[in-house]
């Protein structure tokens, strides 16, 4: 299970090293959304949460939509600017159509396919399936999509003022803090990109991230499969300091790919349970629970969302997930007439660091 990002084509400019505050913020409103993905920062968060102005705080819970479970396509620039002023400015120069869809796909379960056909701004019948995908993720992010769809400029104006809040109650000091970091590492990648090509350079990125014998494409290891192409483009990679275990990858339609990576080394793997290890990947023996895991991953959801994400039937899902509750790996919370499924970090990691991260990719 890979993402093949075709880059055939002239060399010149089939890959880009650049850094990008506004995806570093992304990143951090990511720790903030979801602090058990990043433990390394979890001391970091409390901070921030205990200093942030109550209204900030709401306005971060009412958009984090956007960067929670996965990241709007908008937050990722291909482009990166010198200051995150310059990169909002690019992102409000985005038309209402491509921001809304941008928007929907990560509040309404990060599922492309789903807005692939018309415009939920114009056709009525796209607006209520798109509501409707809203409704089942939750009350809040049916309220967001609601008021998204009825007035997307005024969304799109507190969404960017929210983010000019974040730089003032913590984004600028913390990116302070990592500019040297990522200035380093980007030198770093350059250099081998340079001296000794593409292949250097991704390997010198991740593990995870590697080049096809032939030449012509980026394979980054993925649970899931998919392909886009770069062929005109080329692809973009930012370094993160926040960003650990994630390797965000955008590659919808239109977008050029960019690929978020971590910059620190993982931790030392830790001591790990024979027994435990024995009970739950005995509940893992399936490639179809792996990729149900890696969307519970990203947040809670529900049978039939997951059933529709991998095109299978709500039984065989409910068998699978049936059997990762009894290994205690999944967590089911019943929210009106929907029963949303939570992943079990805490149980999941003492599993060992490379599944997590393999996971949470």
């Amino acid at each position: 299970m890979t993402l093949r990002i075709d880059i055939s084509g002239p060399a010149s400019g089939r890959l880009r090293f650049a850094v990008s505050p506004l995806a570093e913020l992304t990143a951090m409103l990511h720790v903030l959304a979801e602090p058990g993905h990043h433990p390394q920062h979890a001391g970091w968060a409390g901070d921030v949460w205990a200093g942030l102005r109550p209204e900030l705080a709401e306005r971060l819970r009412e958009a984090e939509f956007l960067w929670r479970s996965s990241r709007a396509d908008f937050l990722v620039p291909a482009r990166p600017r010198p200051t995150l002023a310059e990169e909002l400015d690019d992102v409000d120069r985005i038309d209402d159509e491509t921001y809304v869809t941008a928007a929907l796909i990560t509040t309404c379960g990060s599922n492309r396919v789903h807005f692939t056909g018309p415009s939920p701004l114009a056709d009525a019948t796209a607006r209520e399936q798109a509501l409707d995908r809203a409704q089942a993720r939750g009350a809040l992010q049916e309220a967001f999509a609601e008021r998204l769809l009825a007035d997307p400029a005024a969304v799109r104006a507190r969404v960017r003022h929210t983010l000019e809040q974040c730089a003032e109650a913590f984004f600028d000091a913390a990116w302070t803090s990592v500019a040297v970091q990522l200035a380093t590492d980007l030198r770093l990648k350059n250099d081998l990109l340079k001296r000794q090509g593409i292949g250097a350079a991704l390997a010198s990125v991740s593990s995870a991230v590697t080049l096809a014998p032939d030449g012509d494409r980026i394979i980054v290891d993925k649970l899931q499969d998919n392909a886009t192409t770069a062929h005109d483009t080329g692809v973009t990679f930012l370094p993160s300091v926040f960003g650990r275990p994630h390797l965000v990858a955008v590659h919808a339609p239109g977008w050029r790919p960019v690929v978020q990576y971590p910059v620190a080394e993982a931790s030392p793997p830790e001591p790990v349970s024979l027994e435990t290890v024995t009970l739950r990947l005995d509940a893992l023996a399936h490639p179809v629970r792996l990729r149900l895991l890696r969307t519970l991953a990203r947040g809670p959801h529900t049978t039939g969302e997951l059933a529709q994400a991998w095109e299978l039937t709500p039984p065989e899902v409910s068998r699978h997930l049936a059997d990762l509750r009894r290994a205690g790996l999944l967590t089911a919370r019943r929210q009106g007439r929907y029963v949303r499924y939570t992943l079990n970090l805490p149980e999941l990691t003492a599993l060992g660091p490379d599944l997590l991260a393999a996971l949470l990719r």
